[in-house]
């Protein structure tokens, strides 16, 4: 007789993680931003339901295929940084810049001014 496990296995691998309930909601939150604006990680992870997770967004976020239509270039740290590098903070810059939103040379975001505010 097996013993009942008491949390949920995980994802199987070579299924999509969009499989994921705790994913599909941080992919649905990030996908509610509106144009020319940003949050923070932790706020995505708080409007998603999961408070104290912003890690894990973060996670879900660099673990998105090549190509994916999500905006993940509006999702920045809790100071507004661009937390990337190289070519992909390049991207997320000229992104961000293509929305209207002024990102400074050090990769900075103003948030009080372009932050998202559901």
């Amino acid at each position: 007789m097996s013993i009942p496990r008491t949390r949920p296995r995980p994802a199987a691998p070579g299924l999509p993680a969009a499989a994921d309930p705790i994913h599909q909601r941080i992919v649905a939150t990030v996908d509610s931003i509106p144009r020319g604006r940003v949050a923070s990680y932790g706020q995505v992870a708080l409007e998603a339901g999961l408070p104290r997770r912003a890690r894990l967004v973060g996670r879900v976020l660099s673990s998105l295929p090549q190509g994916s239509k999500l905006a993940w270039h509006r999702v920045v740290n809790a100071a507004g940084l661009i937390s990337t590098s190289g070519a992909v903070a390049r991207e997320q810059r000229r992104r961000l810049r293509a929305e209207g939103v002024p990102v400074d040379v050090r990769g900075r975001v103003d948030l009080a001014e372009h932050g998202w505010r559901p």
